[in-house]
């Protein structure tokens, strides 16, 4: 196409350079680590991880009362002896600027994550239960749960009182974490990913199918404001 502005100022100098190459479409259906984002060493059988997330399911639905809005949760850890969850241990507390104000405000109540210091027995024998077992080999583990995300759906943009570690159990090229200004896509291989989330963060799936992680809270000293 032929096209001759009829002014040519900075902003005409810049999209036209920005014109003269076509964007990177492959990578982004890779991770990309960066600032609060990376790779451990750490992998699971990826083959194991979904068998165990099908019979996880024959035992215990989802729970939560946000699954119409993509929020679905299975807690694989729990308070020593716990036989219920409330709204508030599925969940927990974050922050969040939430309207024009810009204003930072909290929701919800602080979850001491030390606390959840017991597997879930409901999943005895599943390899999620060798999952946590090896996590908690190399880390302090609080809540750990399998997080489920429906299709074209975002959650808030948010911080948390501490970092979590992520593991895709089932994923798609659309499902995308954004970590302050990071953003890249967490394949399902069995690689456990390192996320800072006491920094601003979402979690995104723009794909056709859900995506579900096991999602563990690194019970370090908490952030309380």
């Amino acid at each position: 196409m032929s096209f001759e502005p009829q002014i040519n100022d900075t902003d005409v100098q810049a999209v036209t350079r920005a014109m003269g190459t076509l964007p990177d479409s492959a990578s982004v259906a890779e991770f990309v680590p960066g600032p609060g984002i990376q790779r451990l060493e750490l992998k699971f059988d990826i083959e194991k991880l979904q068998e165990a997330l099908k019979e996880c399911l024959k035992r215990e639905a989802f729970m939560g009362g946000l699954q119409d809005q993509g929020f679905a949760a299975l807690p694989l850890t729990q308070r020593p002896g716990q036989t219920e969850w409330t709204a508030n241990d599925l969940s927990g507390r974050y922050w969040l600027r939430a309207d024009s104000r810009y204003v930072e405000e909290p929701r919800e109540d602080l979850v001491p994550e030390v606390d959840f210091s017991e597997f879930n027995p409901k999943f005895a024998g599943t390899y999620f239960e060798h999952v946590h077992a090896e996590l908690a080999k190399r880390f302090p583990i609080g809540r750990t749960r399998v997080l489920s995300k429906g299709l074209y759906n975002c959650n808030s943009w948010h911080r948390d009182p501490e970092p979590r570690l992520h593991i895709p159990v089932v994923s798609n090229p659309g499902s995308l974490f954004i970590v302050n200004h990071h953003v890249t896509h967490l394949p399902a291989d069995g690689s456990v990913y390192f996320t800072d989330t006491r920094g601003y963060h979402t979690a995104l799936n723009g794909g056709e199918t859900r995506r579900v992680h096991i999602v563990a809270a690194l019970a370090y000293d908490q952030v309380t404001e």
